[in-house]
């Protein structure tokens, strides 16, 4: 086992006190970065960086990024929500480093959702009721992993399902991750 035990901290983002989620970091007492590039190849890394090593994943809403000693989770409801994550993480990391012997490792992350496509989808309202102040905004929020397609009230059914098909390329696979 490559990673056994952490450290977490929850706290609210400085720059948004009045923000509803929290985010946390899980300080790693394992030095994990010759794991990464195993998971990455294993889980579809949003985003992967050499140096200093970490890739990026995205859960649903969530970005979590593990670095070399640390993993960072935003977005957060609680911290039963952190716990199950990282937990979930950790037993990542060490499935992939089990299993590195018959993994070819990935030193780069996946394609990027496009803001412009995602644009296509929305209906260009404007209407604000998402809590952004334009749809090219919440396009742009969508490819960040921060909102998603139930944060449009204004969207219709069918957009809402095809906005969905073009973003799931771009994220974990959910199964797993315990809720």
């Amino acid at each position: 086992m490559l990673l056994e035990t952490y450290r977490l901290e929850i706290f609210n983002n400085e720059c948004m006190p009045g923000a509803i989620s929290v985010q946390c970091f899980a300080q790693l007492d394992q030095d994990v970065s010759e794991a990464l590039p195993f998971l990455n190849a294993e889980l579809g890394g949003f985003t992967f960086l050499k140096d200093p090593p970490s890739v990026t994943f995205r859960l649903h809403v969530k970005l979590l990024t593990v670095h070399s000693n640390k993993i960072a989770v935003n977005a957060l409801r609680d911290e039963v929500e952190a716990r199950k994550i990282i937990e979930w993480m950790k037993n990542e990391i060490n499935r992939a480093w089990e299993k590195r012997d018959s993994i070819t490792p990935r030193f780069e992350g996946m394609p990027r959702p496009q803001v412009i496509q995602v644009l296509k989808y929305l209906p260009q309202t404007n209407c604000r009721e998402c809590g952004e102040p334009t749809c090219l905004v919440f396009a742009t929020r969508v490819t960040e992993g921060v909102k998603d397609s139930n944060d449009c009230p204004a969207l219709t059914q069918a957009a809402k399902t095809k906005l969905e098909a073009y973003m799931k390329p771009f994220q974990i696979d959910m199964d797993g991750v315990p809720w």
